[in-house]
């Protein structure tokens, strides 16, 4: 996975993640939506309306008093943290 910082300011970051899809790009905003301080997530999939951009870009927008980049680390690790959950209940079954 390969990530480049669009722009950056305290409060909101748009990232460029390459080789991505709606799957996990949905699951990453899920979870950033769910993290404390995240005032808004989402992401944009649009290579022909957007001057020929083929990777998703992910825009976070946090309260004053959260990093974006904190905002970012914390819903990764909640991505993980279902992942492992499902291998679990799955491997249970």
């Amino acid at each position: 996975m390969e990530l480049r910082v669009i722009e950056k300011t305290d409060t909101e970051l748009s990232i460029e993640i390459a080789g991505e899809d709606h799957t996990f790009m949905n699951v990453l905003k899920g979870a950033l939506l769910e993290a404390e301080g995240v005032e808004a997530a989402t992401y944009d999939v649009n290579p022909e309306q957007s001057g020929g951009q083929t990777e998703p870009i992910l825009t976070v927008k946090t309260k004053e008093d959260v990093d974006a980049l904190d905002a970012l680390e914390a819903g990764a690790e909640r991505v993980m943290e279902k992942a492992d959950d499902f291998r679990s209940a799955y491997e249970a079954a």
